[in-house]
């Protein structure tokens, strides 16, 4: 096989001359060869001469002026790869190949792109070309013209397909257009019909449209005419809420004395750790690990088992392979993740920076899962366990704050509010008050009550003044409608000023002695023969009851017998806002008790009929109606309370003294988390630093002050709380703020459990954003605050670009932080029985994770499902050969 150079006078793009025939050599060898093309001084462009198809080559030569050049020499000593000659088949067995107009060619063969590319391969169609778009070993794809070509040649009706490989060109067979179908006749009718059709359509559109436009400015006109209307009625009430307000003040200013003396009742920091990391679990969240007395023995090595699952969990592989398995179960449920985390962030209390880093890393695998899904979602429920943990990491750095900073005039509304709603009647059993800024718990009626101030007798045996040997009156103010366990309440808070509430006597072992003159002395008490009963109906003694005058004695004395029961039982069933229920009566049947009103519903025993239908529909009426004497009270409230809600707002958005660490810490690094991922919307990353901050920790805050102060909270103080939450929430929200109502669901699907906590429940708002509350949504107590709404939406806007313009935080600065903050609580509460907890959540399922870390390599170098295994064995004390 060999080659020769051509002229020199052809031009580079000339075509190549046809290929010579073989000559036959002796030795029955034959020569084939082909002219090559000059395409510059340095590059020849050769043709494969033809060969045969059985024929193989044995010497590869170029030849030059009579001067032979083996291949070898210039190829870098590689021979030359001769491929046999592809195969196509035909395109239709049978008759012409059908080809509709757009569709692609297939052809199918064998060996199609040895020794070829798609460019070298020409393709016809007749006189059009087929464009070659793709070429496999074993499939030609090319893309026909789209109108039918004319044959090559005169001699067949139909164009020929022929394809060209080299020198070798094949035909495939004629190829056939299918002409397109022509559309069915359209009837003029249908047509006629059509168009009406389409005209009636686009008329009811614009028609509706039209409609929906009018509706929505007459809502706006109608909502703007409300806030006019609401900024009459608060400008109405101005001189009451003045005089309100400067009456609260003066109480104020008396706490605030008192407070330098006693101090504000913070909790200890085991305690607050407590209550946050562990909801509703009452004052033992963690059961001891030894109890009984044949513990002994198995003390040592169970100690011994969790000592080395402490230092297990400072692997950083096993724990996160141990968080990711168990949220595969599908048995472990949402209680369970929270319960888990809390565990975790007591087990390695000591270790925060080790904790922190944990948290970042499963904050950088939720977010790359949320990124594909919806990023506006991330972090609004707490549904896997570093979102947990990401609420005990903020606990936990937040607590200075709170207690410099936050703490003062959060406690602060707390008091004002408590003393506010203590000013008016309180329904022992409805729950419902007159002052008040929530409506659901608003007290409709009008009530005649009349201030008293008791004196209250304390001394040796009253446990009021510890210390004296006389006795002292102290005041106390209370309203001539309080039930009897209602006064308890406001003596206690009096005697026991500036003493947490933790340290005070129960209510319910106490009983309340009125005396008169030197030998008069009466017990009184919520039921007793004296109790009015009528009807079904047993009314509780109040204060008017016994005709109890101003400036009276009284005395708090400890229960000699048990008739403080059935007042017990009430307030307990009346403190959750749950209906009062039936209490038999041996003679007459169930009897209902009431307070200020009688409850709405019919008793389940003998009902009473109403007097008449128009009197039903018109309690139905009034219960629905908002009068403007009630909103009035709202408002009243609400103004008196304004200083101290401002106070507390400011103090958690102000950046007026340097920003915890922390928060800018978390900021910085859920900004670095959206560079990431390619987010670039602002709002998403304003609901991620206020769903990680403010409405998981602030709001839970907010709305739960007994997770940081040693106080009681009323179901009034909680319910006035709610509506300063909400507003908190809908200040957090990127959408515009509108007056409607709002459905609360659960969070995680499972029932409320009383005292669970914040996070057990979530407002479903718009865009995305899930909010940490189960309270009313009511469009009343979402109007009262609309005016000021506009303006705390711009101090967290101002408090987001604060922090965004400050000097980041460095990963050294925070890891000094944390551990300062680890050797300022270094009584981390319950670690032992922490881990003790945690273990048995492995032991539940400690097969799946033994595989997930036997499936591991680097857990397998590590060893880490042995090391499980010997701990294991020293916890549920059993023989192992490990």
């Amino acid at each position: 096989m060999g080659t020769q150079p051509q002229d020199l006078r052809r031009g580079c793009g000339a075509p190549a001359q046809p290929p010579q025939a073989c000559v036959q050599l002796e030795g029955g060898l034959l020569q084939c060869s082909t002219v090559c093309s000059i395409n510059s001084s340095s590059l020849l462009l050769c043709r494969s001469p033809a060969v045969p198809d059985d024929a193989r080559p044995q010497r590869v030569f170029f030849s030059l002026d009579n001067v032979l050049v083996d291949f070898a020499n210039v190829s870098g000593g590689q021979d030359f790869l001769s491929q046999p000659n592809p195969r196509l088949a035909p395109l239709s067995r049978k008759g012409p190949a059908r080809l509709k107009p757009g569709n692609v060619l297939d052809v199918e063969g064998e060996g199609l792109n040895l020794g070829i590319s798609k460019e070298e391969v020409r393709v016809h169609i007749g006189d059009g070309e087929c464009l070659v778009k793709t070429l496999t070993l074993t499939h030609l794809y090319c893309e026909p013209p789209p109108r039918v070509p004319q044959p090559a040649n005169g001699s067949s009706a139909l164009p020929q397909f022929v394809v060209q490989m080299g020198n070798l060109r094949l035909a495939l067979g004629p190829v056939q257009y299918e002409a397109e179908p022509a559309p069915p006749a359209f009837p003029v009718e249908a047509q006629i019909g059509l168009g009406i059709g389409a005209a009636v359509l686009t008329a009811a559109v614009l028609l509706l449209t039209l409609m929906y436009r009018h509706k929505s400015k007459q809502a706006l006109r109608d909502y703007q005419k409300v806030l006019v209307q609401l900024e009459n009625l608060e400008i109405g009430v101005g001189d009451q809420c003045r005089k309100e307000f400067t009456d609260l003040m003066t109480e104020m200013t008396d706490l605030s004395s008192d407070l330098e003396t006693s101090g504000i009742p913070f909790l200890d920091y085991r305690t607050y750790t407590e209550r946050v990391f562990f909801p509703g679990h009452g004052g033992c969240p963690l059961q001891p690990v030894f109890e009984g007395p044949g513990e002994e023995g198995h003390r040592v090595p169970v100690r011994q088992g969790l000592t080395q699952l402490s230092n297990l969990l400072n692997s950083k592989l096993f724990l996160l392979t141990l968080i990711h398995t168990l949220e595969e179960q599908p048995s472990f449920s949402q209680r369970d993740r929270c319960h888990v985390a809390s565990l975790l962030s007591l087990a390695l209390h000591g270790k925060l920076e080790y904790l922190t880093d944990i948290m970042k890393t499963l904050l950088g695998d939720l977010a790359a899962h949320y990124v594909h899904k919806n990023p506006k979602l991330m972090l609004r429920r707490t549904e896997t366990m570093v979102e947990k943990l990401l609420t005990n990491w903020l606990s936990i750095c937040l607590y200075t704050f709170l207690r410099e900073v936050a703490g003062e005039p959060l406690y602060m509304l707390l008091r004002a509010i408590q003393y506010q709603v203590d000013k008016g009647p309180v329904d022992a059993v409805t729950g419902k008050a007159k002052r008040t800024l929530n409506d659901s718990r608003l007290l409709r009626e009008d009530m005649d009550f009349r201030p008293l101030t008791l004196m209250v007798l304390v001394g040796p045996g009253a446990g009021g003044a510890s210390g004296s040997n006389s006795a002292q009156h102290v005041p106390a103010r209370v309203l001539d409608t309080d039930t009897i366990t209602q006064v308890k309440e406001k003596v206690l808070e009096q005697v026991y000023k500036g003493t947490p509430f933790s340290q005070r006597p129960s209510v319910h072992t106490l009983d309340l002695e009125w005396r008169s003159g030197l030998a008069g002395h009466l017990t009184l008490s919520d039921e007793d023969l004296t109790s009015v009963t009528q009807n079904h109906w047993k009314r509780l003694n109040t204060l008017q009851h016994y005709k109890v005058p101003d400036g009276a004695t009284v005395r708090l004395i400890p229960q000699l017998h048990n008739g403080g029961a059935v007042s017990q039982s009430l307030a307990q069933s009346c403190s959750s806002g749950e209906n009062t229920p039936m209490l038999e009566d041996g003679d007459e049947g169930g009897v209902r008790l009431w307070h200020l009103v009688k409850g709405t519903e019919e008793p389940d025993g003998n009902k009473v009929r109403r007097s008449s239908l128009r009197e039903r529909e018109r309690e139905r009426a009034r219960a629905k109606a908002i009068p403007e004497i009630y909103l009035t009270r709202l408002l009243s409230m609400k103004g008196t309370l304004q200083k101290f809600v401002d106070d507390t707002f400011q103090a958690i958005l102000s950046v007026n003294r340097p920003v915890p660490i922390a928060v800018k810490y978390l900021f910085d690094f859920l900004d670095e988390l959206a560079e990431k991922h390619g987010i670039e919307d602002p709002e998403t990353l304003h609901i991620w630093k206020t769903n990680s901050l403010l409405l998981r920790f602030w709001v839970n805050t907010l709305k739960n002050p007994q997770l940081i102060f040693d106080v009681r909270v009323s179901d009034n103080v909680d319910a006035i709380l709610a509506v300063i939450a909400q507003t908190f929430i809908d200040s957090c929200t990127v959408s515009e703020h509108k007056v409607g109502r709002v459905r609360a669901e659960p969070a995680h699907g499972w029932v409320q459990s009383p005292g669970w906590g914040w996070e057990g429940w979530r407002i479903v708002g718009d865009q995305g954003e899930g909010h940490w509350w189960h309270g009313q949504g009511d469009r009343v107590n979402k109007l009262l605050y609309a005016r000021e709404i506009p303006r705390y939406k711009q101090m967290v806007e101002r408090y987001y670009s604060d922090i965004r313009q400050s000097s980041p935080a460095s990963y050294q600065e925070m890891n000094s932080a944390l551990a300062e903050l680890s050797g300022n609580y270094t009584s981390a509460p319950h670690c032992l029985e922490a881990l003790q907890e945690l273990y048995n959540h492995i032991h539940r399922y400690y097969d799946q994770i033994i595989n997930a870390l036997e499936g591991d390599p680097v857990g397998q170098k590590m060893q880490l499902a042995c090391r499980l295994q010997q701990i294991a064995a020293l916890v549920e004390n059993k023989v192992t050969d490990l």
